[in-house]
């Protein structure tokens, strides 16, 4: 979950599962977290609606444990 200021500039960060608050400094989040918006779209029970969240590393790695399949890994070259 992120709060903006009225100028947009972030404020606030926590994580949506286990509600830790997450360091912000300056409008910038200074800490690792997974950020996800998803548009549902047909065939579902969620038709028409919109997600956002925000999970900490921790909770992440805790969710994609439990996958059957594991999620892709890979290491990048460059970050930017």
């Amino acid at each position: 979950m992120r709060v903006y200021s009225e100028k947009k500039e972030l404020i606030r960060a926590a994580c949506n599962c286990c509600g830790k608050e997450l360091a912000v400094e300056n409008g910038f989040l200074k800490e690792e977290c997974i950020h996800v918006e998803h548009d549902f779209g047909f065939f579902g029970t969620k038709d028409g609606l919109s997600h956002r969240f925000d999970l900490c590393e921790d909770c992440y790695r805790k969710m994609t444990e439990g996958f059957s399949i594991p999620a892709e890994e890979w290491e990048r070259k460059e970050l930017l």
